[in-house]
Protein backbone atom coordinates (compact mmCIF):
# COMPACT_ATOMS: atom_id res chain seq x y z
CA UNK A 1 0.00 0.00 0.00
CA UNK A 2 1.34 3.68 -0.97
CA UNK A 3 0.08 6.12 1.17
CA UNK A 4 1.05 9.99 0.00
CA UNK A 5 0.40 12.82 3.23
CA UNK A 6 1.19 15.92 5.07
CA UNK A 7 4.87 16.93 5.83
CA UNK A 8 4.57 15.82 8.81
CA UNK A 9 4.38 12.39 10.25
CA UNK A 10 3.71 10.18 13.87
CA UNK A 11 5.14 6.96 12.99
CA UNK A 12 4.43 4.51 16.08
CA UNK A 13 4.85 0.40 15.44
CA UNK A 14 2.94 -2.36 17.25
CA UNK A 15 3.75 -6.18 16.69
CA UNK A 16 2.53 -9.25 18.15
CA UNK A 17 0.40 -9.07 21.43
CA UNK A 18 1.95 -7.23 24.69
CA UNK A 19 0.30 -4.00 23.12
CA UNK A 20 -3.01 -3.69 22.77
CA UNK A 21 -5.01 -1.40 20.01
CA UNK A 22 -5.58 0.81 23.24
CA UNK A 23 -1.87 2.09 23.56
CA UNK A 24 -2.11 3.29 19.51
CA UNK A 25 -5.81 4.74 20.29
CA UNK A 26 -4.25 6.80 23.27
CA UNK A 27 -0.68 7.77 21.19
CA UNK A 28 -2.76 9.39 18.73
CA UNK A 29 -4.94 11.05 21.53
CA UNK A 30 -2.76 12.24 23.19
CA UNK A 31 -0.61 13.65 20.31
CA UNK A 32 -3.88 15.46 18.85
CA UNK A 33 -4.35 17.02 22.15
CA UNK A 34 -0.55 18.48 22.46
CA UNK A 35 0.83 19.13 18.55
CA UNK A 36 -0.53 22.31 16.53
CA UNK A 37 -1.36 21.81 12.67
CA UNK A 38 -1.44 19.12 10.37
CA UNK A 39 0.09 15.94 10.87
CA UNK A 40 -0.50 11.81 9.76
CA UNK A 41 -0.49 9.61 12.26
CA UNK A 42 0.75 6.24 11.22
CA UNK A 43 1.11 2.81 12.99
CA UNK A 44 3.50 0.32 11.37
CA UNK A 45 1.89 -3.28 12.57
CA UNK A 46 0.77 -6.81 11.94
CA UNK A 47 -2.61 -6.23 13.14
CA UNK A 48 -4.82 -3.10 12.82
CA UNK A 49 -7.51 -4.16 14.30
CA UNK A 50 -9.36 -1.66 16.82
CA UNK A 51 -7.14 0.88 16.07
CA UNK A 52 -9.01 4.46 15.51
CA UNK A 53 -9.77 5.31 12.24
CA UNK A 54 -7.54 8.60 12.18
CA UNK A 55 -4.66 6.64 12.40
CA UNK A 56 -3.34 4.85 9.17
CA UNK A 57 -2.13 1.58 9.45
CA UNK A 58 0.59 0.16 7.13
CA UNK A 59 2.76 -3.43 7.26
CA UNK A 60 6.03 -3.29 9.05
CA UNK A 61 8.12 -3.36 6.05
CA UNK A 62 10.31 -6.95 6.28
CA UNK A 63 13.65 -7.44 7.48
CA UNK A 64 14.08 -11.05 6.40
CA UNK A 65 16.35 -11.19 9.68
CA UNK A 66 18.11 -14.15 10.42
CA UNK A 67 18.50 -14.06 14.32
CA UNK A 68 21.65 -14.95 16.14
CA UNK A 69 21.61 -16.70 19.30
CA UNK A 70 20.15 -14.77 22.41
CA UNK A 71 18.81 -12.17 19.88
CA UNK A 72 14.99 -10.64 20.07
CA UNK A 73 12.98 -9.83 16.66
CA UNK A 74 11.56 -7.22 18.17
CA UNK A 75 15.10 -5.92 18.65
CA UNK A 76 15.74 -4.69 15.35
CA UNK A 77 12.09 -4.12 13.92
CA UNK A 78 12.74 -0.27 14.30
CA UNK A 79 15.69 0.25 11.42
CA UNK A 80 12.79 -0.27 8.64
CA UNK A 81 11.07 3.23 9.75
CA UNK A 82 14.47 4.13 7.59
CA UNK A 83 13.41 2.12 4.07
CA UNK A 84 14.17 4.92 1.49
CA UNK A 85 10.83 4.42 0.17
CA UNK A 86 8.52 3.87 3.59
CA UNK A 87 4.88 3.16 1.77
CA UNK A 88 5.38 6.54 0.16
CA UNK A 89 5.62 8.79 2.65
CA UNK A 90 7.42 11.85 2.32
CA UNK A 91 8.36 14.32 4.78
CA UNK A 92 9.69 14.48 8.18
CA UNK A 93 8.91 11.57 11.09
CA UNK A 94 8.69 11.82 14.62
CA UNK A 95 8.81 8.12 16.02
CA UNK A 96 6.77 7.35 19.41
CA UNK A 97 6.80 4.23 21.32
CA UNK A 98 3.37 3.48 22.10
CA UNK A 99 4.43 3.27 25.63
CA UNK A 100 5.19 6.73 26.10
CA UNK A 101 2.89 9.11 27.96
CA UNK A 102 2.64 12.52 26.50
CA UNK A 103 2.33 15.33 29.01
CA UNK A 104 3.36 18.45 27.22
CA UNK A 105 3.77 20.36 23.80
CA UNK A 106 5.42 18.65 21.25
CA UNK A 107 5.78 21.81 18.71
CA UNK A 108 9.42 21.65 20.22
CA UNK A 109 10.10 18.30 18.46
CA UNK A 110 9.63 19.33 15.08
CA UNK A 111 11.51 22.55 15.84
CA UNK A 112 14.77 21.53 17.57
CA UNK A 113 17.22 21.58 14.56
CA UNK A 114 19.13 18.55 13.83
CA UNK A 115 19.83 15.74 11.55
CA UNK A 116 19.05 13.13 13.23
CA UNK A 117 17.72 13.48 16.49
CA UNK A 118 17.02 11.00 19.74
CA UNK A 119 17.00 10.60 23.28
CA UNK A 120 20.37 10.58 25.02
CA UNK A 121 19.98 7.27 26.61
CA UNK A 122 20.32 7.27 30.42
CA UNK A 123 23.61 7.58 31.98
CA UNK A 124 23.80 3.97 34.80
CA UNK A 125 26.06 4.44 37.77
CA UNK A 126 27.81 1.30 36.27
CA UNK A 127 28.67 2.88 33.00
CA UNK A 128 28.02 6.39 33.01
CA UNK A 129 26.77 8.05 29.90
CA UNK A 130 27.55 6.92 26.16
CA UNK A 131 26.76 8.44 22.95
CA UNK A 132 23.82 5.27 22.97
CA UNK A 133 20.77 6.96 21.86
CA UNK A 134 16.96 5.32 23.38
CA UNK A 135 14.97 5.17 20.13
CA UNK A 136 11.31 5.39 22.22
CA UNK A 137 11.31 8.94 20.40
CA UNK A 138 13.60 10.06 17.61
CA UNK A 139 12.82 12.09 14.56
CA UNK A 140 14.42 12.34 11.15
CA UNK A 141 13.31 12.71 7.43
CA UNK A 142 11.84 9.88 5.58
CA UNK A 143 14.20 8.19 3.51
CA UNK A 144 17.50 10.05 4.19
CA UNK A 145 18.93 7.23 6.32
CA UNK A 146 18.56 4.28 4.06
CA UNK A 147 22.02 3.27 4.05
CA UNK A 148 22.17 2.45 7.49
CA UNK A 149 19.09 -0.33 7.25
CA UNK A 150 20.86 -1.09 3.80
CA UNK A 151 24.61 -2.12 5.64
CA UNK A 152 22.12 -3.88 8.43
CA UNK A 153 20.36 -6.02 6.16
CA UNK A 154 23.92 -6.88 4.21
CA UNK A 155 25.78 -7.51 7.52
CA UNK A 156 23.23 -9.06 9.99
CA UNK A 157 25.16 -11.51 11.80
CA UNK A 158 27.95 -8.74 12.32
CA UNK A 159 25.86 -6.24 13.28
CA UNK A 160 24.41 -8.40 15.78
CA UNK A 161 27.52 -9.82 16.78
CA UNK A 162 28.74 -6.02 17.29
CA UNK A 163 25.36 -4.29 18.85
CA UNK A 164 23.11 -5.29 21.50
CA UNK A 165 19.94 -3.87 19.62
CA UNK A 166 18.84 -1.46 16.87
CA UNK A 167 19.68 2.09 19.11
CA UNK A 168 22.95 1.00 19.96
CA UNK A 169 23.32 -0.13 16.59
CA UNK A 170 21.84 3.31 14.83
CA UNK A 171 23.31 5.74 16.95
CA UNK A 172 27.08 4.05 16.22
CA UNK A 173 26.13 4.56 13.18
CA UNK A 174 24.64 7.91 12.87
CA UNK A 175 27.34 9.07 15.19
CA UNK A 176 30.19 7.96 13.09
CA UNK A 177 28.44 9.70 10.35
CA UNK A 178 28.14 13.05 12.15
CA UNK A 179 24.27 13.17 11.76
CA UNK A 180 23.50 12.20 15.78
CA UNK A 181 21.66 14.95 18.00
CA UNK A 182 20.10 14.38 21.29
CA UNK A 183 16.77 16.07 22.31
CA UNK A 184 17.08 18.70 25.46
CA UNK A 185 17.15 16.29 28.63
CA UNK A 186 14.43 17.33 30.02
CA UNK A 187 12.09 16.73 27.45
CA UNK A 188 12.03 12.55 27.60
CA UNK A 189 13.07 12.00 31.27
CA UNK A 190 12.68 7.96 32.23
CA UNK A 191 9.47 6.91 34.46
CA UNK A 192 11.81 4.90 36.86
CA UNK A 193 14.88 6.88 36.87
CA UNK A 194 13.79 10.05 36.95
CA UNK A 195 9.93 10.18 38.14
CA UNK A 196 9.79 8.06 41.16
CA UNK A 197 10.84 9.78 44.67
CA UNK A 198 13.73 8.00 46.21
CA UNK A 199 13.94 5.23 48.81
CA UNK A 200 12.42 5.76 51.72
CA UNK A 201 10.15 8.92 50.37
CA UNK A 202 8.71 6.37 47.65
CA UNK A 203 6.96 4.58 49.96
CA UNK A 204 4.71 7.71 51.23
CA UNK A 205 5.26 9.97 48.03
CA UNK A 206 3.64 9.42 44.63
CA UNK A 207 5.96 9.02 41.13
CA UNK A 208 5.67 12.43 39.59
CA UNK A 209 6.71 13.82 36.22
CA UNK A 210 9.78 16.03 36.17
CA UNK A 211 9.46 19.87 35.58
CA UNK A 212 10.58 20.60 31.99
CA UNK A 213 8.93 16.94 30.68
CA UNK A 214 7.12 16.72 27.48
CA UNK A 215 7.06 12.70 26.83
CA UNK A 216 7.76 10.49 29.39
CA UNK A 217 9.78 7.52 28.96
CA UNK A 218 8.11 3.92 30.37
CA UNK A 219 11.18 1.22 29.84
CA UNK A 220 12.09 -1.92 31.50
CA UNK A 221 9.79 -2.44 34.70
CA UNK A 222 6.43 -1.09 34.04
CA UNK A 223 4.68 0.76 31.29
CA UNK A 224 1.62 3.71 32.00
CA UNK A 225 -0.97 1.03 32.86
CA UNK A 226 1.40 -0.32 35.66
CA UNK A 227 2.25 2.53 37.05
CA UNK A 228 -1.38 3.69 37.39
CA UNK A 229 -1.70 0.76 39.85
CA UNK A 230 1.58 1.33 41.51
CA UNK A 231 3.28 -2.30 40.16
CA UNK A 232 6.38 -3.00 39.32
CA UNK A 233 8.26 -6.29 37.76
CA UNK A 234 11.17 -6.21 40.46
CA UNK A 235 10.93 -6.86 44.03
CA UNK A 236 11.40 -4.62 46.71
CA UNK A 237 10.84 -1.34 44.57
CA UNK A 238 7.70 -0.32 45.57
CA UNK A 239 5.84 2.41 44.36
CA UNK A 240 2.45 4.28 44.92
CA UNK A 241 0.00 4.34 42.51
CA UNK A 242 1.24 7.01 39.76
CA UNK A 243 -1.98 8.85 39.34
CA UNK A 244 -0.58 11.73 37.12
CA UNK A 245 -0.77 8.81 34.65
CA UNK A 246 -4.59 9.31 34.52
CA UNK A 247 -4.42 12.83 33.53
CA UNK A 248 -2.75 12.45 30.30
CA UNK A 249 -3.04 8.96 29.00
CA UNK A 250 -6.50 8.52 27.50
CA UNK A 251 -8.60 9.00 24.48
Amino acid sequence: MTVQGAERHILCMKWGTKYGPEYVNRLYAMVRRNLSGDFRFVCLTDDGTGIRPEVTCLPIPPLNLQLAPGQRDGAWKKLTTLEGDLHGLRGTALFLDVDVVVVGSLDPFFEQPGEFLIIHDYARPWRGRRITGNSSVYRFELGAHADVLAYFRNNMDKVQADYRNEQTYLSAMLHKQGKLSYWPEAWCPSFKYHGIPTWPVNYWEEPFVPEGARIMIFHGECNPPDALAGRRNRAFRYIRPANWVAKFWKE
